[in-house]
């Protein structure tokens, strides 16, 4: 275990030269795909005293639960019937909001659609976006506060239709997390004793799938 832990911060490194040695096939580069995913290292039923530099307490909407861990933030390109190619890979506290993770990254997304889910909405960063970079995040239609009933149920039909259409699109990167963890197991945590060792887990195991997807 300590020899591993002395290989934390090299693994993050080893992980993306392994994800360059992927064979990118047919991306669209002008379209990406973003989403998270909870790292637990404990459930919120107790206080966690690993790796607390990073580790704080997030809430997992998929599972309806809280706990004690990280998100790794996913960024890919959008590839037809295949898993997303993985752009960018980014570890966070599992308090960290999803759009603040994102925000260092845009400028670097030029002329690039983008598609998450309802927690990358907001609408002054994306006309910001647009006019600067020619590029947009397409999200699901988050309700509007103080909205009216009348006028919510007028864009009813609209809005589903058009929530559908971008979970459609977005489906990928969550097949490519449920991939992760079923070769890897990379969501249960519980076993990390140090920051270290957390990022051994983490960037192992990501290392891990992408020589497994290199090969095959």
């Amino acid at each position: 275990n300590a020899r591993l832990n002395r290989l934390a911060c090299a693994l993050p490194k080893l992980a993306e030269c392994l994800l360059q040695a992927v064979e990118a096939g047919d991306i669209c580069p002008g379209m990406s795909i973003v989403d998270s995913l909870p790292i637990m290292v404990c459930s919120a039923k107790r206080k966690c005293k690993v790796a607390r530099q990073w580790v704080d307490k997030g809430f997992c909407s998929t599972k309806n639960i809280h706990y004690w861990g990280a998100k790794l933030h996913a960024l890919g390109y959008h590839r037809p019937h295949q898993l997303p190619l993985p752009e960018f890979l980014l570890l966070t506290p599992a308090s960290e909001n999803d759009l603040t993770t994102l925000r260092p990254l845009l400028p670097q997304l030029t002329n690039r659609v983008v598609f998450g889910d309802k927690s990358y909405c907001d609408r002054p960063l994306n006309e910001q976006l647009l006019q600067q970079q020619n590029s947009f995040i397409y999200t699901p239609v988050k309700l509007v506060k103080g909205q009216s009933l009348q006028n919510r149920q007028f864009d009813k039909a609209a809005d589903e239709l058009f929530s559908t259409a971008v979970s459609k699109i977005r489906q990928p990167i969550e097949s490519f997390f449920n991939w992760l963890i079923e070769h890897t197991d990379i969501q249960k945590a519980s076993k990390a004793r140090s920051l270290n060792g957390l990022f051994v887990h983490v960037f192992g195991r990501i290392a891990a799938a992408m020589t497994l997807w290199a090969i095959f």
